[in-house]
């Protein structure tokens, strides 16, 4: 279990470089900063992202799902907050952007490369 974590957050780690480079209203200070954006963020995802899905679960359910985007950006900008100067999101309509490309990302990186090498 650990390992998975490990392996997770690398991945995270990784995909948040890729999309810093890519949008240039988001600015992440290197490779430590990613690394601890992706511990932050994972955290975020275990103690925040259950409290706000069930407070926004009716939004959630009218908009079949997609409101779980607008949940993304509200941690990676909560994220972002934390981190000061080191994680950088500026605006709203980039940390939505940021969060749609995340999901993608990992969902390509899940499909082809993880899933694979687990039915080895």
């Amino acid at each position: 279990m650990l390992r998975n974590w490990i392996i997770s957050l690398f991945i995270n780690s990784v995909v948040l470089i890729v999309v810093a480079g890519y949008f240039p209203t988001i600015h992440l200070e290197g490779i430590g900063a990613a690394i601890l954006a992706s511990m932050i963020l994972s955290l975020m995802n275990i103690f925040v992202k259950p409290f706000l899905i069930l407070l926004t679960l009716p939004v959630t359910v009218l908009t079949l799902g997609l409101f779980l985007i607008v949940i993304n950006a509200i941690t990676l900008m909560f994220t972002s907050a934390l981190m000061g100067d080191l994680f950088v999101i500026e605006g709203f309509g980039s940390a939505i952007l940021a969060a749609i490309v995340i999901a993608l990302l990992n969902l390509a990186i899940q499909k082809i490369i993880i899933e694979p090498l687990q039915r080895k």
